[in-house]
């Protein structure tokens, strides 16, 4: 029985992340090689980004148990996936840029804010601007000068 209990903590752990994660991308990383992934790894860790392989059968409990069984087509074969805090962008982002450059990382599918995304909509949210970006521009917006009407 404790092989139970355990497997219902990291069940109750994985339905957390992805009720309270803002994104989450779920890929297939099968082809890819130790130095890949390591590479992978150290990359989502200094954005902010979680990423883990899982079992299957432990992620389509927490999917059920989260409420987006939308992800239940995507949890076959090698799968892993990417958590995201703070930033509903960034691992999609992070993804999409590795894919590009990996042709054996494929994007299965992604979550935002609890709506399931098909693998279009994770590589239309990685063409968005971060969190950061966006706060940049408007910063960079209230420092320009007000341009006075009568100048026209």
């Amino acid at each position: 029985m404790p092989n139970i209990e355990a497997k219902k903590v990291i069940v109750n752990e994985i339905a957390d992340k992805m009720k309270n994660s803002q994104g989450a991308v779920i890929v297939d990383y099968r082809g890819l090689n130790v130095e890949e992934v390591t590479a992978l790894r150290k990359s989502a860790r200094e954005k902010g980004i979680e990423y883990k392989v899982y079992k299957n059968s432990l992620m389509r409990f927490a999917a059920k148990q989260a409420e987006v069984e939308g992800l239940l087509d995507s949890l076959v074969g090698p799968t892993g996936i990417a958590f995201c805090a703070d930033d509903p962008v960034a691992t999609a982002k992070l993804f999409s840029d590795f894919a590009k450059t990996h042709q054996n990382l494929e994007i299965k599918s992604g979550l935002v804010e609890g709506k399931v995304l098909d693998v279009d909509g994770v590589k239309e949210l990685a063409t968005l601007p971060s969190r950061e970006e966006l706060v940049a521009k408007a910063l960079a917006g209230f420092n320009a000068p007000i341009l006075d009407s009568s100048m026209f």
